[in-house]
């Protein structure tokens, strides 16, 4: 928790965000990320994109936040309490039937053989394994962006890790 304080304390404020262009909006992303560092982390990666971030602590929360913020795409971290990553993304596949698809991208520290498929076969479209990196983050950022979203920037340099 202290570790936690001490990298709060150390975020530079965010500066208010420019109004996105007349018919483009932000891609509303959720990441769902129980550890309290690793989303700081994750933030900070991502704060020099315009994006509309929501975090879950956990994957019932993430369900819960697929439904009402409606997000054009989701990092779902697949170790979670309550409800794991590939849990929850089964619950987001059938909430979406018979909508539009959105990306679910996994966040896993666990890359032994075999998990590879399990991850797929909770319908999840892709993973990134632990640590981050920005870059990774940044080209399924541009992959998934919808056409009606401002895109997302992948000439930013590398920082960090999480």
């Amino acid at each position: 928790a202290d570790l936690y304080r001490r990298l709060q304390a150390l975020a530079p404020l965010v500066p208010a965000a420019l109004p996105p262009p007349p018919g483009r909006r932000l891609m509303r992303v959720l990441a769902a990320e129980d550890n309290r560092t690793n989303q700081l982390v994750f933030r900070k990666m991502v704060r020099d994109l315009a994006i509309e971030l929501v975090f879950a602590d956990n994957g019932r929360a993430a369900v819960e936040l697929f439904e009402s913020f409606r997000p054009d795409l989701v990092f779902m971290d697949i170790s979670m309490p309550e409800m794991d990553g590939r849990d929850a993304a089964r619950a987001i596949r059938t909430i979406e039937a018979g909508r539009s698809h959105v990306p679910i991208v996994a966040l896993t520290a666990h890359a032994m053989e075999g998990d590879e498929e399990s991850i797929l076969a909770a319908g999840i479209d892709r993973y990134l394994t632990k640590p981050l990196r920005k870059t990774a983050i940044c080209e399924v950022l541009a992959q998934f962006t919808p056409a009606d979203a401002i895109p997302a920037r992948t000439d930013l340099p590398e920082s960090g890790a999480a």
